[in-house]
């Protein structure tokens, strides 16, 4: 039985999601290592860069949004069909991680600008693959496309203004 055209839970279903739930927890647990610090403060930032309290928050909600996605594509069946979106998902989950590490761990913002125009190429291919098993999974991973589009943005900009 299902409430509101949500799957029914089984108990396989909810050892998955928690581990859906964790995957990103981890992810999200390597890149908070490479914290901003005093570079971050003094870098030349953009009017509308937000602030450095809100990405936190942003980020919680977006990985969270991204675990429920993967986790409504993993209970579709049969494997063959979910393995091309589910690698994709992994893939732009490496690519969110490295982001981090290149940007704040290495202080290295050009290569963590490539590294973003990877991701949202690998999250929008991810987004149409979800959205094709899953509607609901698809549109899940919509607003993280939209927050990666902002992010690229102000990666850039950051760029521009801290040349050399």
């Amino acid at each position: 039985m299902s409430i509101r055209g949500l799957p029914a839970f089984s108990r396989e279903s909810v050892i998955m999601l928690v581990v859906s739930l964790a995957l990103v927890a981890g992810v999200a647990a390597v890149g908070a290592y490479a914290v901003p610090g005093a570079w971050y403060a003094t870098l030349a930032k953009p009017s509308w860069n937000p602030p450095d309290w809100v990405f936190a928050p942003v980020w919680t909600v977006l990985y969270l949004f991204m675990a429920v996605a993967a986790w409504l594509v993993w209970r579709e069946r049969p494997v063959r069909r979910i393995g091309f979106p589910i690698f994709c998902y992994l893939l732009q989950l490496l690519l969110n991680g490295a982001w981090t590490w290149l940007f704040f761990g290495l202080k290295r913002i050009d290569l963590a600008l490539i590294d973003l125009v990877a991701l949202w190429l690998v999250l929008l291919v991810t987004t149409m693959q979800f959205g094709q098993v899953r509607r609901p999974a698809g549109a899940l991973l919509l607003p993280c496309l939209l927050w990666v589009t902002f992010a690229g943005a102000l990666n850039l900009a950051l760029l521009s203004l801290n040349r050399g």
